[in-house]
């Protein structure tokens, strides 16, 4: 055998970096963790699937029979139910960092060298899953009750994305509440400001039919440049600048969520 052979065979060879790998290997067990405890906790799994089907009949055949959106309401009204979901889904994920925050089981996390970033990404990413699985219920009981939207595969997959974006924002936003919360009830009030936020915007009716006062929150607050891209992307609508503010503002809530987690997790567990 030559020199320059051995060489080669005795070469140390590259190797991708075992830290990002641990990292992502733990924040998949993590959500895998938070999946189980959702599966096993059944009637808040059925409350999250149920309660979107209950908004949009609710919606649609209690009071869109009063109110003039110059379409179909359930048409109109989609998005604004599919933003309630979000809601819904991302204060139960305030209320499961909560409750591990006062449970114990951080403590045996960082015995194990779990990474707190690992523990917050697994709650995240359940999140983004059970809102996913939400999505796709909401979307078939409109189809079955006269939703038909008229945007093509790339209008598709633009609303998939900012949605998706939504979704991840406000996730993050709900694992940093549950840091900041004492107790998971005190959690749980963060369900009131995120299901509160889409009434006031064009989610339900149109910003002109409300009094003037409320008429600059709700055409300039997150929800509504959301919502008005989503609607306008299904049914091929003029969007106007909506797309970035709504990208704008998921962006702005992301970048803040994550950094201030990873302040309160520290100080949580310092």
């Amino acid at each position: 055998m030559s020199e320059l052979t051995a060489s080669a065979t005795h070469a140390p060879r590259l190797r991708v970096p075992s830290r990002a790998r641990s990292a992502l290997a733990d924040s998949a067990t993590m959500a895998g963790r938070c999946l189980r405890m959702a599966r096993r906790n059944l009637d808040v799994a059925l409350t999250s699937l149920a309660l979107p089907v209950m908004l949009m009949l609710l919606f649609v055949y209690l009071f869109g029979g009063a109110i003039q959106t110059g379409t179909r309401y359930v048409t109109y009204v989609v998005p604004g139910v599919l933003l309630l979901c979000a809601g819904f889904g991302a204060s139960m994920t305030a209320v499961s960092v909560t409750t591990d925050m006062t449970g114990g089981i951080i403590d045996r996390f960082r015995s194990m060298d779990v990474a707190g970033a690992s523990v917050l990404a697994g709650h995240v990413a359940a999140s983004v899953v059970r809102n996913l699985a939400s999505t796709v219920l909401v979307f078939g009981v409109a189809f079955l009750i006269g939703f038909r939207p008229s945007a093509g595969p790339l209008d598709w997959l633009a609303a998939a994305g900012v949605l998706l974006l939504f979704i991840l924002a406000i996730s993050w936003l709900a694992a940093a509440v549950g840091l900041l919360a004492r107790s998971p009830e005190a959690a749980g009030g963060f369900s009131f400001l995120v299901m509160f936020l889409p009434y006031p915007s064009s989610a339900f009716v149109p910003i002109d039919t409300m009094p003037t006062w409320i008429h600059g929150f709700a055409a300039n607050q997150p929800v509504t440049p959301v919502i008005e891209t989503l609607r306008g992307l299904l049914l091929g609508l003029p969007v106007g600048t909506s797309p970035v503010r709504a990208v704008a503002w998921c962006l702005g809530i992301l970048v803040a969520s994550v950094a201030v987690s990873g302040v309160l997790f520290r100080l949580r567990t310092a």
